[in-house]
């Protein structure tokens, strides 16, 4: 993701740094340039923060289902712990049972 990200922002940089040199070497008069700079950059600008919102809409998602699936896994963990919580008893039950009829018949 930050790969991307930094992929993104440099090849916007790149194209904004070309812009403005084509610009600057291009025979015309002073306030045409500044002008189609101004509009460079605004436009720059607009691509950055498209892709901003775009990232950031991207992490909203992954985090969303980070806690989806964490949410899930917790759920799963109790009903496991609960399942074998039931499994312990069962067992202590049965032994218990096995001793009372073991002292039972010692009682005899």
């Amino acid at each position: 993701m930050s790969n991307n990200s930094n992929t993104i922002a440099a090849i916007l940089a790149g194209a904004a740094v070309g812009a403005a040199i084509g610009i600057l070497l291009a025979p015309d008069k002073g306030s045409n340039t500044r002008a189609k700079i101004k509009e460079s950059l605004g436009d720059t600008a607009n691509n950055l923060k498209d892709s901003l919102e775009a990232s950031s809409e991207v992490l909203r998602e992954k985090f969303a289902s980070a806690t989806e699936n964490l949410d899930g896994t917790f759920d799963e963990l109790l009903s496991n712990v609960s399942h074998k919580t039931e499994e312990v008893i069962s067992f202590l039950e049965s032994k218990l049972a096995d001793l009372k009829t073991q002292n039972a018949k010692y009682q005899k």
